[in-house]
C-alpha cells in the first residue's frame, strides 16, 4: 500500500509542477495575456496624414482730399490738399505631413489590477549597420480586445504613447550643423 502511494505521488507531483501556468486556465480557453508579467504582441499599424492650408489677404485704402478755389478782385487763388494711405498684406501657408509606421512589438503587462484596462509597456531596439532604431510603447488595453492569438493592434490601445527614435550616422547627417542651430537660436 505504501509503495502504491509513493508511486502515485512520484507520478503526480512532477506533472503539476511542469505546467503551473495551465493550472488556472481551462483546457478550452485561448492562451491570452491577463495578469501582471504576461506578454502580448502589439501589431503597430499607424497611418497619420495631415494637410493644412491657409491664405490671408488684407487690403486697406484711405483717401482724403480738399480743394478750394476763389477770386478776390484781380487775384485768383486756389489751394488743394490730399492725403492718401494704402496698406496691403498677403500671406500664405501650407503644411503637409505624412507618417507611416508598421512594426511588431511584444509588450509586458505592468498592471492588471483592473481586468477592463490592462496597462502595458514595451521597448524594442534594433541596430543595423550602426543605425539604432528604438520603439517604446505604453498604454492601456482591454482584455476583450486581445485576439485569440494573443495580439492586439496599436489603434486599439487607449492613451497610447508611441515613441520611435533613430540614432546613428544617417540620423546625425539629417540634423543641422552647430552654426545653423546657433542662428536658429538667435532668430
Amino acid at each position: 500500500m505504501r509503495t502504491l502511494f509513493v508511486l502515485w505521488v512520484a507520478l503526480t507531483v512532477p506533472s503539476i509542477a511542469q505546467f503551473p501556468e495551465s493550472a488556472t486556465r481551462s483546457l478550452y480557453s485561448d492562451v491570452k495575456a491577463f495578469r501582471r508579467g504576461d506578454v502580448v504582441t502589439i501589431l503597430i499599424v499607424e497611418d497619420a496624414q495631415a494637410d493644412n492650408q491657409a491664405t490671408t489677404r488684407n487690403s486697406s485704402q484711405t483717401e482724403l482730399g480738399v480743394q478750394a478755389s476763389g477770386s478776390v478782385g484781380n487775384t485768383q487763388g486756389s489751394a488743394g490738399a490730399s492725403i492718401g494711405t494704402t496698406n496691403t498684406f498677403n500671406g500664405q501657408g501650407t503644411t503637409n505631413r505624412s507618417e507611416r509606421i508598421r512594426a511588431k512589438l511584444t509588450a509586458r503587462i505592468t498592471d492588471a489590477s483592473n481586468l477592463n484596462a490592462l496597462q502595458i509597456e514595451g521597448t524594442r531596439t534594433v541596430t543595423i549597420n550602426g543605425e539604432t532604431q528604438t520603439i517604446t510603447l505604453r498604454g492601456f488595453v482591454r482584455f476583450v480586445d486581445i485576439a485569440p492569438d494573443n495580439t492586439i493592434y496599436s489603434f486599439q490601445i487607449a492613451d497610447l504613447v508611441l515613441i520611435y527614435n533613430g540614432d546613428g550616422v544617417i540620423s546625425r547627417t539629417q540634423e543641422p550643423g552647430l552654426f545653423t542651430k546657433f542662428l536658429r537660436f538667435l532668430f
